[in-house]
């Protein structure tokens, strides 16, 4: 008996949709200034809605002074002129509604911008409205900071104002002082410029730094991590015990929590340290719907690696919910990082699009993955990032993920602007152009486009996850019963297993495989799926 593929499926939708990450900035620019803007992005809602996403993560586009692009707040409930106005944001949610795409829109709770008029008034004196909306603390007697904690972005977490004589906390630049969570009245007005934006009906919000936004009220200091520490940067040279992930920021977010779910179909994804956190974060069904760790956006990239990661989410949680992703704003692109030697490219970006979208999570993909984008080669003087600055050359920087994306590669700028952008487009990227990739079935963007549209027909891939204990190819089975078999081939050499697995699925996209009698043989970066049953979409 021939057995249906079932799409029918009781989830809300973002357990069951693609989300798309936009860097507002790289995007696409209308305005003639080198920098993308909304109006942009609201001209390519059409290209997104083809593509099949059903949702796009718009990184930060509020009022800000722009030292770290945007993650420096100083107005929370406007747009910065860079990349519009309000009108124009209201368009652009238009413009994605009538495509059937939902808007997720970046949030930056943990800190603002030294330029915000709060923390302007807060640093004026230690007695007026806003003295104790940001984390102050007294010098030790030696007048050294209050204890050791680290910026992420190099050097102590703590800088002196002359002003009111006292240590501010910034767990990033120091033009980012984090906010007093302790203090209610800070809350309760985080609380209403994410109900601003609910009202011009955002369906849902990215919270950045979602476990940071507490303090050790005593100041202990982070001890140092158990192993002898190594790395570019001393900030993970600590144990972060006091200065992050405190246990009060769960009831911080339950309030976020009750609030959004007053919306209709509204979303929160955490960006989290790893993922025993991530599980924590989104367990009960009443924090966080989903979120995503750095766990799948480093370096490592072995089956045993990616088996452990998804396993030990869902061993520490059964109703938690993760995002997945291999790229994003802040990490090298997944295609450089995982693939050094640049052979079989594109070979690879199919292999990674179908584990991507195999896994039991939401997928993310982040804008000109869709392409098989490379990073872009950055040079010092090229570069805008912070943390580039400060690191070079031990650490490049997130200027190399964030250059523009590439339309039309027989345009002036690759067709993203009509002005020197503000990061550069090389060559190597604008071979990966979209108006290439359109016209060529067997692109990149046409496996992405194929493999999203056949996740949303198959409910398989919204139940159970089974990994298999095999360090040399990546299996697992997706269905409540097993009923796929995904097998991916991580390496660049061939590899032959035993032929006990079914017959490869013709329906779904299979790669460098052939099966015989007694074996199936993956050549490089190759995958396939596999089920013992007869089915039909």
């Amino acid at each position: 008996m021939t057995k249906k593929f079932s799409s029918e499926t009781n989830l809300p939708w973002w357990k069951k949709g693609v989300i798309y990450q936009i860097y507002p900035r790289s995007f696409n620019d209308t305005s003639g200034n080198g920098i993308g803007d909304l109006k942009g992005i609201s001209k390519k809602i059409s290209y997104l809605s083809s593509l099949g996403v059903d949702a796009i993560w718009l990184s930060p586009i509020f009022t800000s002074p722009m030292k770290d692009m945007g993650y420096d707040v100083s107005n929370y409930t406007d747009i910065d002129p860079l990349f519009g106005n309000i009108h124009d944001f209201e368009k652009l949610i238009e413009k994605a509604k009538e495509n059937k795409i939902k808007v997720i829109i970046d949030q930056v709770l943990s800190h603002s911008s030294d330029a915000h008029p709060f923390f302007k008034l807060s640093k004026s004196n230690k007695n007026n409205s806003k003295s104790d909306w940001y984390v102050w603390a007294d010098p030790k007697p030696d007048g050294s900071p209050p204890n050791n904690w680290l910026s992420v972005f190099g050097g102590s977490a703590w800088e002196w104002d002359t002003g009111r004589e006292q240590y501010y906390l910034h767990n990033f630049l120091k033009s980012q002082p984090d906010f007093n969570f302790h203090n209610l009245e800070v809350q309760k007005w985080l609380l209403s410029t994410v109900k601003f934006w609910l009202e011009k009906g955002v369906d849902g919000f990215r919270l950045d730094t979602a476990n940071y936004y507490f303090h050790d009220k005593k100041l202990r200091n982070n001890p140092a991590i158990k192993s002898r520490a190594s790395g570019k940067n001393p900030y993970y040279y600590q144990n972060l015990k006091y200065s992050i992930n405190q246990k009060d920021n769960f009831a911080f977010l339950k309030k976020l929590r009750k609030l959004t779910d007053q919306y209709k179909e509204t979303t929160m994804i955490g960006e989290i340290s790893n993922v025993e956190l991530q599980a924590k974060y989104t367990a009960n069904n009443d924090k966080l719907h989903m979120a995503y760790s750095f766990d799948l956006l480093r370096d490592e990239f072995s089956p045993k690696h990616i088996r452990n990661t998804v396993s030990k989410f869902f061993k520490e949680t059964k109703d938690g919910w993760p995002t997945w992703s291999f790229s994003n704003h802040d990490v090298v692109r997944h295609l450089s990082r995982w693939n050094k030697t640049k052979k079989d490219r594109q070979k690879f970006a199919k292999l990674t699009c179908a584990l991507l979208m195999s896994l039991k999570g939401t997928p993310c993909i982040y804008q000109g993955e869709e392409l098989g984008q490379t990073q872009t080669k950055i040079e010092f003087d090229e570069i805008k990032d912070p943390p580039g600055k400060k690191f070079w050359p031990m650490d490049f920087g997130r200027d190399g993920c964030r250059t523009p994306m590439i339309w039309d590669e027989s345009k002036k700028f690759a067709g993203f602007s009509s002005a020197k952008p503000w990061l550069p487009i090389k060559k190597e990227q604008i071979i990966n152009s979209v108006k290439k990739q359109l016209k060529n079935r067997d692109s990149t963007y046409h496996f992405y486009k194929t493999f999203i549209s056949l996740r949303k027909k198959i409910s398989f891939f919204t139940e159970e996850i089974y990994f298999e204990n095999n360090n040399k190819v990546l299996i697992f089975y997706r269905g409540n019963e097993k009923e796929i078999c995904c097998m991916f081939n991580l390496s660049q050499r061939e590899i032959a297993i035993d032929n006990t697995y079914g017959k490869i699925i013709p329906f779904l996209p299979s790669q460098q495989v052939r099966q015989d009698s007694k074996k199936l043989n993956l050549s490089s970066y190759g995958f396939c799926f596999l089920t013992k049953t007869d089915f039909k979409i």
